[in-house]
């Protein structure tokens, strides 16, 4: 179909990198409507669906790695921009002090020179002109004096009054009055000077005096605007800039003053609080800056540092107060829920254009690692210490869920019978995911899914100790010795199981659905049990899960055919002398199925019953467990070389007796595992290669196994009386009949064949 081929031009080999995978879309010359059309061809409604599917994973995975990209660069990045908006910042600063001293020494020696010109007149007019400026000096000035004396006062009652607008409409009206006064010669140079040093140092101290006003605690954010605006107004920007931001750290310090922690102050509801000050405060600031300043880069660079050193001092704070200690100790849920609201509000201020993420999480991912990782000891430490005095009986959870947690969750363990060591296990699990999962950081969830799938397999290991045979007492860190309580019956054998099972096949997966859904960016509340729709993180795990499960099935498997198999001395049950021996005695036996295998079936039928009962839902399990156990009696012997050198022996090799016991052994279990429906073709094959091997040993003996074996039907119905027998159900209307005697039934049937 046209949607495979296009497909195929996407999703290249599954190995390749994100960017090789993308490496068509880089080129210059990428034309998207060409592409498309050459390659969609006649695509149904359908294939084009799946197509949009799929290139919408391709465009979230970019989006990940640029993101990824980002936050690993993000220091080595911001730290050369920071310094150099910082230089240019005071570069910028100088270059408007330079700019002030210039224009002040150029009019002073404007007004040098116009003196000078003045009186270096050669001719007669400098008389005159002498003349007329001693006229005007003897009207002008007393007319001056009184303007610059009103003038000086004026400005000084507005600056005492902090009317900072009108004070700086009359500087500037006072500025406009020296230049036109240059041009048109009404005032004298001494004149315009003296005014011009009277503008000067009044601007500057109008300066100082809005930079005190916004040091001060009782300048409200109105007033502090208004100072910061003028002093840009100005020319002293820079310096308005870092009062600006010096004011609202002022105002931050003194805020927290009253949020000191006490004894009695709950972890988040500090954190919260403190949170909530600081990141309003970053945000307030970060406003007052793009509103005065608009978003010039010298200023935006010093914007950005002052909140990353902002961010990092409440970090620390957190640290000391509040994390550190719940760290070290394994409190998990603290540390969590208190990371949680310290990254919730730095997103917050993404939208300014402030990515403070990355610091916070840098800054506390160590600590949030080091309460996983001890929180995982505390785990596999709790549940090994309650498995000493654990006596393995099913029972409803006795626990309740937390009540900020997943109630759902919850509710199915209730429902489910587990041992104390499985409900404890699985609550503290629960616990963990839940607070590791709200984060929904795809790193931490990984580690946090690793350390869950290691716990399991611990408390695994723990289960497969429980077993009466298992040799393995190591505790969890591999030194010393530890207790478990031993599973001595079978009822409580088969409890390790349903612990396991449960676990692996169900819970597990219900907890740990938000780290896998964290990872894959997917909505946890989307795709449910629906094994189509569940990503392959999720069935990763529950892949790994259920080999771990294996492994305690074959543990249990192993122990109870070693049981049947070997004796309490170390000797074989299931050897070969129990056939060979046969042919030595001249009467024919009462054929019944050996003692061995009636032992196999009566333990089949006590755990298949025990099994219903612990895997109610999961009956397939149980089958399993059944045709998992029948297999590993079987194939010990059929893969015994010793069992057949015996056999095969020449001093007393199977004789017709003991082929016809072995027979009639191999149908009476092939009989039985087919009523109960855990007879694998595996293991019905096994069994008739057994079968025609032992028959090709009589031949080899020259002898015609045909010629005194029963048929089929014989075979069949002395293993069904005895399955009847063994189960109490049987009812022998004749009693002349001997049905087990060959000869009751067709005797040589295979001869006659």
């Amino acid at each position: 179909m046209a949607f495979s081929s296009m497909q195929g031009s996407i999703d290249f080999d599954a190995e390749m990198t994100l960017s090789d995978k993308l490496k068509v879309f880089k080129s210059n010359n990428f034309d998207p409507q060409s592409y498309f059309h050459s390659n969609s061809g006649t695509m149904a409604e359908k294939d084009i669906r799946q197509l949009c599917m799929h290139l919408d994973r391709l465009k979230k995975a970019s989006a990940e790695e640029m993101r990824k990209s980002v936050y690993a660069n993000y220091a080595s990045f911001i730290r050369p921009v920071i310094v150099t908006s910082r230089e240019i910042s005071d570069l910028e600063g100088e270059l408007v002090s330079l700019k002030n001293l210039l224009s002040s020494r150029a009019k002073i020696i404007r007004g040098i020179a116009d003196g000078v010109r003045i009186e270096s007149l050669p001719d007669g007019t400098d008389h005159a002109r002498e003349a007329a400026d001693l006229e005007f000096e003897d009207t002008e000035p007393p007319k001056y004096d009184k303007w610059l004396s009103q003038f000086m006062e004026k400005i000084e009652v507005l600056l005492a009054e902090r009317r900072i607008d009108e004070a700086l409409a009359m500087l500037d009206e006072g500025e406009v009055l020296a230049e036109e006064s240059r041009g048109t010669k009404s005032m004298t140079t001494k004149a315009i000077l003296s005014l011009e040093h009277s503008i000067m140092v009044n601007r500057q101290k109008l300066a100082d005096q809005l930079a005190d006003a916004t040091c001060q605690a009782s300048t409200n954010s109105f007033e502090l605007r208004s100072a910061v605006q003028a002093m840009k107004k100005i020319g002293d920007g820079p310096r308005a800039h870092t009062l600006l931001l010096k004011s609202h750290q002022q105002k931050l310090h003194r805020n927290m003053q009253s949020l000191q922690p006490s004894s009695t102050t709950y972890g988040p509801a500090y954190t919260t609080a403190l949170a909530h000050l600081v990141f309003s405060t970053i945000a307030q600031a970060s406003n007052d800056s793009l509103t005065i300043f608009d978003d010039e880069p010298a200023f935006t660079s010093e914007l950005v540092t002052w909140a990353v050193n902002q961010t990092l001092a409440f970090a620390q704070l957190i640290k000391r107060n509040v994390v550190a200690t719940p760290a070290a100790s394994g409190c998990l849920r603290i540390v969590a829920e208190c990371i949680h609201i310290c990254l919730g509000h730095s997103l917050l201020l993404e939208d300014r254009g402030l990515a403070l993420w990355p610091t916070v999480w840098n800054f506390f991912r160590p600590f949030l690692e080091q309460a996983l990782t001890t929180t995982l000891k505390k785990i596999d430490l709790c549940i090994a210490a309650l498995a000493a005095s654990e006596d393995w009986s099913l029972c409803h959870s006795p626990i309740a869920g937390r009540s900020w947690g997943s109630a759902s969750v919850s509710m199915v363990a209730s429902h489910q019978k587990l041992s104390n060591t499985a409900h404890r296990f699985h609550t503290m699990i629960q616990e963990l995911c839940e607070d590791i999962g709200s984060l929904e950081i795809l790193h931490l969830s990984e580690q946090a899914l690793e350390g869950v799938l290691q716990s399991f397999n611990a408390y695994v290991s723990l289960l497969v100790n429980a077993l009466p045979s298992s040799m393995d007492t190591e505790n969890l860190e591999g030194s010393g010795r530890r207790i478990v309580g031993v599973a001595e019956t079978e009822t409580q054998q088969v409890a390790l199981l349903a612990n396991a099972v449960l676990l692996a096949d169900e819970l597990l997966p219900r907890a740990t659905i938000k780290l896998c859904s964290s990872m894959t960016g997917d909505d946890p509340q989307q795709g449910g049990s629906d094994r189509k729709n569940r990503p392959p993180e999720q069935r990763e795990v529950k892949k790994r899960l259920q080999r771990s499960v294996e492994q305690l099935r074959d543990s249990f498997c192993r122990q109870h055919a070693l049981e049947l198999i070997v004796t309490e001395d170390g000797g074989v049950r299931l050897s070969a002398e129990m056939y060979t021996s046969m042919d030595e005695s001249k009467e024919e036996p009462e054929w019944f199925p050996s003692l061995v295998y009636q032992e196999l079936f009566a333990k089949l039928t006590r755990l298949g019953s025990i099994a219903s009962d612990a895997f109610v839902g999961r009956e397939r399990f149980a089958t399993i467990l059944l045709m998992r156990l029948t297999e590993t009696v079987i194939l010990w012997f059929s893969e015994d070389q010793n069992f057949w050198e015996e056999i095969e022996g020449a001093q007393r090799p199977l004789g017709p007796l003991g082929l016809q016991q072995f027979y009639l052994d191999m149908e009476f279990v092939i009989l039985f595992a087919s009523q109960g429906r855990y007879l694998s073709r595996n293991l019905h094959q096994v069994m008739k290669n057994v079968i025609a091997r032992a028959i090709e040993v009589v031949q080899a003996n020259n002898i015609d196994p045909y010629s005194f074996l029963p048929g089929d039907e014989w075979f069949a119905e002395v293993a069904q009386i005895a399955i009847k027998m063994m189960l109490g159900q049987a009812n022998f209307d004749n009693p002349d009949c001997n049905i087990t005697s060959p000869t009751a039934s067709s005797v040589h049937s295979h001869g006659s064949q």
